[in-house]
């Protein structure tokens, strides 16, 4: 696939589209769209949203849409989906959606799928309505998709009309072992959710490597890691700014969301053990700390991995300092060692 660089890690940015306290969906659009600007001048490889539904503090919910808001806003940065949840969603209607926004974006459209609803089960209930068993229809669903987007479709009485005969690479999300063997099968890059599924990450990662199936979209396998990344200039900065991360972490653990909250001087008056150790876990692939201690812990994480490439996801309560931590990654990742 042309779109994926092999010489080095590439470096990629997955964006939720967090709400912060005090502000609103539409300044959390706008502050996507001035990251995306930078992340292209900065040398990032793709910039990615993930559908999430009835989660007051995630704005990412149309996801083509912000797809075509961002890329239309950009020049050059690949712009997607980590992805669309395909069970929410008619496989015709996906390749009409994605078919347009590479007609009007040639070249720069990714498709990450996944198969969880993206939010709870009775928010998958009105999403879904009868069809509430998509999920196990996973594998099929991918599969009438590629046909979608085939030309050979060209002959059948439905087709994607955009979409056929374009090449809009389709990515396999996961954050479990049944989705590496999928994404094997079928010879497509796999991207994992380690930053909140950290437990069967190099489990899964070893399972699609070694069951690697080559196809006409991919040669070799292509792993993409997501991660939390926090950074700043002082490794201190960098623990006080990542209290929002955990707080939005405490969110999904307790089931109580709120909007991504300011940094506080300390947690514990906020979680209690039981919850800052589900909080940690859910955080084992967390990069939080200052130029030096980024690079060290990155280069050790590529050394134990060997990813291609490294998606940060950022969940920093004050824009510019969630800006300056992006330049801090990208900056890690392009020093002669991690090259």
């Amino acid at each position: 696939m042309s779109s994926i660089p092999s010489h080095h890690t590439a470096y990629s940015i997955l964006d939720l589209a967090a709400v912060v306290e005090g502000e609103t969906p539409a300044n959390s659009f706008h502050h996507s769209l001035e990251l995306a600007k930078q992340a292209e001048q900065l040398g990032y490889n793709r910039y990615w949203f993930a559908e999430h539904h009835n989660m007051e503090n995630v704005a990412s919910s149309a996801t083509a849409v912000l797809i075509g808001y961002i890329a239309g806003g950009t020049t050059s940065i690949r712009v997607g989906s980590g992805g669309i949840m395909l069970p929410n969603h008619a496989p015709l209607i996906v390749a009409e959606q994605f078919g347009t926004l590479a007609s009007l974006y040639p070249g720069r459209i990714d498709l990450g799928l996944g198969r969880a609803p993206g939010s709870d089960q009775l928010t998958a209930m009105a999403i879904r309505g009868e069809n509430m068993q998509a999920a196990y229809q996973f594998p099929q669903d991918v599969q009438r998709l590629q046909n979608f987007f085939s030309a050979e479709n060209s002959t059948a009485k439905v087709r994607a009309i955009p979409g056929e005969g374009l090449d809009i690479p389709i990515w396999i999300l996961g954050s479990s072992t049944d989705s590496a063997r999928l994404a094997a099968t079928m010879g497509l890059p796999y991207a994992f959710a380690s930053h909140f599924a950290p437990a069967q990450f190099l489990t899964a990662i070893n399972i699609y490597r070694k069951n690697f199936q080559p196809s006409a979209h991919l040669q070799q396998p292509y792993v993409l890691a997501c991660v939390n990344v926090v950074a700043a200039d002082t490794d201190n900065e960098a623990e006080y700014l990542a209290t929002s991360l955990k707080q939005f972490f405490m969110g999904v653990v307790t089931g109580k969301r709120k909007l991504l909250q300011p940094p506080v001087e300390s947690m514990e008056s906020i979680w209690n053990i039981y919850e800052e150790e589900a909080v940690m876990q859910m955080l084992g692939y967390s990069f939080i700390g200052g130029p030096e201690k980024l690079k060290i812990d990155l280069q050790a994480f590529i050394n134990q991995t060997q990813v291609d490439e490294i998606m940060a996801t950022s969940h920093i309560y004050n824009h510019q300092a969630r800006l300056h931590s992006y330049q801090l990654f990208a900056e890690a990742l392009r020093v002669p060692s991690l090259v």
